[in-house]
């Protein structure tokens, strides 16, 4: 076990990639121990990566890319801009806005921090804000992309958990809600500390259009209800309702309905059985290139197969992060390191609360070190039974580790988002750092909540009846 951790920590150190550092340190244990014929290793690769939930990861990444080009992000961005520009630090409002809307299709940090998050530090660097508070508040709210459904870490947790990948989106709403409200809290206070301004005047006109946009969407599900009471099928109902929509669209030329339209159409359809979390993360490509193609009339061949490219390499390197993770987190099972780390954990405490904040300060540190989906492939063996012995709910264990890992994304050594917005905005790491700071308080405040408040996270999939 020593050789095995020991060897994937030095690894890690001296600046080996995350996955290649997996393989080194478990190829090496499999040559001084011989504990599994190369023929067994082979199988644990491919069962790794050989999985139906999978299948969401490239069509979730390519969706957030052909959103990318389709200029959804300026529309979104836009929208938001009508609805909450006017506060007091409006565009800083407007980012944490965006971010919950564009997460709610892209279902990365790193879409949102790269899509919307670039036009967002740039507007507000253009209308006088220091670029340090425009990056803290783009990275904080891309921290929502894998909280709102869907998410990624959520795909590859209830894979590894064995876990309703359904309960665990729909769990993800009101944690959401509540990080998005501290949030824009702590924008308010911020502001009102520096003396920001609003970034758009306050205009009637412009609220209530955006106001109409948010209506006309909602008329989705009450126009599904109507039908569904008059007798029409499930299905047919929901075909009828969408091209009323399209058609009042096409008519009026609203700027983001069809862009608010994907949530609704995501969520709505595993609520309703429509289709599957990893079918909704076709339907997301669908509904992308419906809107690149035909109703925005913004995309080309030659974006469609950039995003196209860009995907292939994102999944490449998704799925050789998980096939390393699968081989590792088996060794780590079968070195018995995954029991003592149990037993010395429960030699600890074996009281709930304590354990949950325990794993709290361990994943944030883990979040710093790993990849995210290596972390999950990798922790989840280890903790979840442990929780479970405790009485956690997975569900709810699901939702903190994510939150915990996201965190993570905002730190060096390892953390992208970090990197994603330092290029983005033309700073060193250093400063961007020290930028994100400030901005981890509301995210801690949500953490504790949500760790410490379950009904939080369980209360809708509950009431949903997705988890007893």
């Amino acid at each position: 076990m020593s050789l095995l951790i020991g060897c994937f920590l030095v690894l890690m150190l001296v600046g080996v990639p995350v996955a290649i550092s997996m393989f080194v340190a478990s190829g090496l244990y499999l040559v001084v121990y011989g504990v599994a014929p190369d023929i067994i290793v082979a199988q644990r690769m491919i069962a790794g990566v050989e999985s139906f939930p999978l299948l969401a990861v490239p069509f979730f990444i390519l969706a957030g890319n052909l959103m990318n080009i389709a200029g959804v992000t300026g529309r979104i961005y836009s929208f938001a801009v009508a609805l909450v520009g006017w506060m007091k630090g409006g565009l800083a409002q407007v980012n944490i806005l965006g971010s919950v809307i564009f997460s709610g299709m892209s279902g990365t940090a790193l879409a949102d921090a790269a899509g919307i998050g670039t036009i967002e530090i740039k507007a507000m660097r253009d209308h006088g804000y220091p670029v340090e508070a425009a990056v803290g508040v783009t990275a904080a709210s891309a921290t929502l992309g894998p909280i709102f459904p869907p998410s990624l870490p959520f795909v590859i947790y209830g894979m590894m958990a064995n876990v309703s990948i359904g309960a665990l989106f729909m769990a993800g709403i009101l944690p959401g809600v509540v990080m998005t409200l501290l949030m824009m809290l702590t924008v308010a206070v911020i502001a009102y500390r520096r003396g920001w301004g609003s970034d758009a005047p306050f205009d009637t006109r412009k609220l209530l259009a955006a106001s109409l946009e948010v209506l006309v969407v909602l008329l989705f599900p009450l126009a599904v209800w109507v039908l569904t009471r008059a007798g029409l099928s499930l299905n047919l109902s929901v075909l009828a309702a969408l091209a009323l929509l399209v058609a009042l669209d096409w008519r009026y030329q609203f700027s983001a309905v069809m862009a608010l339209m994907t949530p609704m159409i995501l969520i709505g359809g595993m609520t309703m059985g429509w289709f599957t979390p990893t079918e909704a993360a076709v339907a997301a490509v669908i509904w992308s290139l419906f809107l690149g193609l035909v109703r925005y009339r913004t995309m080309t061949f030659a974006t469609l197969a950039k995003a196209s490219f860009d995907t292939i390499e994102t999944t490449a390197s998704v799925l050789f992060i998980v096939t390393a993770a699968s081989v590792f987190a088996w060794l780590l099972t079968v070195s018995q390191a995954a029991q003592l780390m149990s037993d010395a954990i429960l030699s600890v405490t074996d009281n709930k609360w304590v354990f949950l904040l325990l794993v709290n300060i361990l994943l944030l540190v883990i979040g710093c070190f790993l990849d995210t989906i290596a972390a999950i492939t990798i922790v989840v063996p280890i903790l979840l039974p442990i929780a479970l012995r405790l009485g956690v709910d997975p569900v709810h264990f699901g939702l903190i580790m994510t939150l915990n890992l996201m965190i993570g994304l905002l730190h060096p050594p390892l953390g992208m988002v970090l990197f994603v917005l330092s290029r983005v905005a033309k700073l060193s790491v250093e400063r961007t750092t020290v930028a994100i700071l400030p901005w981890l308080v509301p995210l801690f405040l949500a953490l504790l909540v949500i760790t410490f408040v379950p009904v939080v996270t369980l209360w809708l999939p509950t009431q949903m009846g997705l988890i007893r």
